[in-house]
């Protein structure tokens, strides 16, 4: 049996950023389904906002302001303690990065250079061209190597394992040994990404199928404010893969078929630089209006010049050529609305710690701490991995100096192990494939930018219908070693787990807020619904309940771009 101080679950920038932190103390692992370089932080293009000193004194930011404009891009719903930390610390860490090596783009005084992105009154997400995420990935990758850092790479985690409401290690599938493996641990961090492949068009790599949201849900834990997913609003069209928002802080315009900037009659004040939501339910707008070109709008970056675009959007340039054919320094790019970011998740407290499990924690995007509230930043989610990866790991270490590793239940063994070879052998009717076809069709017509009781209600009801129908899948590999058909069921059946929540939190908020926009309750409301969404597991589906919102500094107020 494998034991560990602390394990982590995900091998992108927040599970590195916390095991690089907890590893300076205690034995710390890293459990990944991919190499942790091939995580999907790495497709993160446009930058990581602070307010840096030297350069938000010339342009007139302020932390203050950062605040500010992440408390109303996140609608009133984000957690305003929380909310203060991240912008707080967002400049010490990204000095710990560049220190680490990160390559940064910079400005001709050598300085971090900075630029414009939706939602932010400054400049001042930092950049490194368009691929931050990647360098950051690197940076963090090579730093826990330095450490020696401990990387199952390839292991699926199956389940948590928590006794008396004490989180004691987990159970995971070895790809390349064909084995279940139990690791015990004085504690566990889940840092698994997000879940955009519950969607047909996403930004998210294949990956992205919610894995640590499902692991909390099963074993007991709530799901927070599961109905705020957002979409991107600029994703390639029928691929969804990222147009970064740099793109537009850089002067891309958005136009419809009749060549028209349309973003000045929905935020005539900010134009493309307007948050996320807004600019989202615009393009959908004019899309279904008939202002599109065959189910897009353009963005376009002629007038920026080649060599800016080949400077700092030189991946932009390459995506575009690649996948649809468009050199985007003389065309423009056909671009829809796709699935990008869970604002919900495992809800946390500020420390990362999973809110009624001990030795349980969570960061990044599976967590809901609530920096994000109801609709994201750009440039604050990079932000969150590193902030809140780091206070995750300092958190756990604290932990485990004062737990002991507990015994590990031989039936709680037996019992998952049963479950996970009963899977394995299913020889139903049911392909796993076209049951997440289905769903994701079902997700994406139904519980997407506009949403309605009717739509929702149905929503609900299909995916249960889908679950029953993952009760007859047939898997056809009998042999264990790198099965992949089984590695896709589980993450199915993860898909369905938390998909059943989205719909189900949906359909009970009556009001439209950030990226959850109902077509039949258009008004946000402050009085009924200025509360968190918890969902609970049960037999019947998920059982909701509400908590308020952490209010310190800003009262709501009506929200204008």
């Amino acid at each position: 049996m494998i034991t560990h101080d602390i394990i982590i679950i995900g091998g992108g920038l927040a599970g590195m950023r916390a095991a690089l932190e907890a590893s300076k103390e205690v034995d710390t692992a890293v459990i990944s389904k991919q190499h942790p370089l091939r995580s999907h932080s790495g497709a993160a293009q446009g930058g990581i906002a602070a307010v840096l000193d030297g350069w938000a004194e010339k342009i007139g930011d302020s932390l203050e302001s950062h605040i500010y404009d992440t408390v109303k891009g996140s609608d009133y719903l984000g957690d305003q303690d929380a909310i203060e930390i991240l912008c707080r610390e967002a400049p010490g860490d990204i000095r710990s990065m560049d220190r680490m090596g990160a390559i940064f783009s910079r400005t001709e005084e050598g300085m971090i250079a900075q630029r414009d992105f939706g939602g932010h009154s400054y400049a001042r997400t930092c950049y490194a061209a368009d691929k931050t995420g990647h360098i950051l990935l690197q940076t963090m990758y090579e730093q826990m190597m330095k450490n020696r850092v401990k990387v199952y790479s390839e292991w699926h985690v199956v389940s948590l394992i928590i006794h008396d409401n004490i989180c004691r290690g987990v159970v995971a599938y070895d790809m390349a040994g064909g084995t279940l493996q139990v690791i015990r641990a004085r504690a566990v961090i889940l840092a698994t990404g997000g879940y955009g492949r519950a969607f047909s068009i996403t930004s998210n790599a294949h990956a992205n199928t919610g894995d640590g949201l499902a692991l909390a849900y099963r074993a007991g834990v709530p799901l927070q404010d599961m109905e705020f997913v957002q979409f991107h609003p600029t994703g390639l069209y029928k691929h969804g893969i990222l147009i970064t928002e740099g793109s537009r802080g850089e002067g891309g315009y958005l136009v419809n078929k009749n060549g028209e900037r349309f973003m000045e009659r929905y935020a005539p004040a900010k134009m493309e630089l307007a948050s996320r939501d807004v600019i989202s339910r615009a393009i959908q707008t004019e899309i279904d209006e008939g202002r599109g070109i065959d189910g897009y709008i353009h963005l376009d970056l002629r007038h920026l010049g080649a060599e800016l675009i080949m400077e700092r959007l030189a991946q932009i340039h390459d995506i575009a050529l690649s996948f649809a054919n468009v050199d985007c320094v003389h065309e423009p790019i056909p671009i829809q609305p796709t699935a990008h970011y869970s604002m919900g998740g495992i809800p946390t407290d500020i420390n990362g710690r999973v809110l009624g499990v001990s030795g349980l924690f969570a960061a990044g995007e599976c967590a809901c701490v609530s920096v994000h509230g109801a609709n994201r930043l750009g440039g604050n989610s990079l932000l969150e991995t590193i902030v809140f990866g780091r206070r995750a790991g300092i958190s756990a270490v604290r932990y485990v100096k004062k737990a002991a590793i507990g015994g590990v239940s031989s039936s709680m063994l037996d019992s998952i192990e049963h479950e996970f070879y009963e899977l394995a052998e299913m020889d139903g009717s049911e392909r796993v494939a076209d049951i997440k076809n289905d769903l994701q069709t079902v997700m994406t017509v139904k519980c997407g930018i506009f949403r309605d009781s009717q739509k929702l209600a149905e929503a609900l009801e299909e995916t249960r219908r889908l679950r029953e129908r993952f009760n007859n899948i047939g898997i056809s590999d009998r042999g264990m070693i790198f099965n992949t058909e089984m590695m896709e069921a589980l993450e199915l059946r993860n898909l369905l787990d938390f998909s059943e929540v989205i719909a189900a939190s949906a359909l009970a908020r009556e009001e439209s807020r950030g990226a959850h926009y109902r077509t039949d309750h258009p008004e946000r409301d402050d009085v009924g619904w200025l509360k968190h969404t918890l969902a609970y597991r049960s037999e019947t589906g998920p059982l909701l309940e509400y908590k308020p919102v952490t209010i310190t500094s800003y009262k709501p107020e009506r929200r204008m771009y």
